[in-house]
């Protein structure tokens, strides 16, 4: 993603307002569910991944949720277990869940924006691609343990391995 502060003009706008203007310049389809909350798809080369943001007043935060559809085998969720542990332990901006009961992978991350402070369209845009980043970078592992029987250390070393060089 592009720097898209020139797209935005006006310094307070509301949080989502802003994600709203991105999801615009950007083409994605987006749903504005409330006032304070937005919900998106974003298209990455491994899924489509789902995009809620929501802003609260209360304890000024921003806080977005990504979702993709992950419905391993039970005899697979330890293991998986383990590699969320790994990828949450390099992961510095945001965590890593599996809500079993909804069948879904989840990324989450809250922008904290007490007093005054208030979000700038490039945090904003720089949250969403590092969730999409994440989740592209670990879906591949997720699904060599859950699917292809790959121990945990051999599937999360594929993550982490930066590629080199071109196709």
């Amino acid at each position: 993603m592009a720097n898209s502060e020139h797209y935005l003009g006006a310094d307070d706008l509301h949080p989502i307002d802003m994600v709203e203007t991105l999801a615009q310049h950007y083409d994605w389809d987006f749903d504005r569910v409330a006032e304070d909350q937005i919900a998106m798809v974003i298209e990455g080369s491994w899924r489509i991944y789902s995009i809620t943001l929501a802003w609260s007043a209360y304890d000024e935060t921003l806080r977005m949720v990504c979702t993709f559809d992950m419905d391993p085998p039970s005899d697979t969720l330890p293991a998986l277990y383990q590699a969320l542990n790994e990828a949450n332990d390099s992961c510095w901006a945001g965590s890593f869940a599996m809500w079993a009961d909804q069948r879904l992978m989840v990324y989450r991350y809250g922008l904290l924006l007490g007093g005054d402070a208030t979000a700038e369209p490039e945090q904003i845009d720089q949250m969403l691609s590092a969730a999409v980043a994440a989740c592209e970078k670990f879906y591949p592992a997720f699904q060599l343990i859950c699917w292809g029987n790959s121990p945990v250390k051999e599937a999360m070393n594929i993550a982490m391995t930066e590629a080199y060089g071109r196709a």
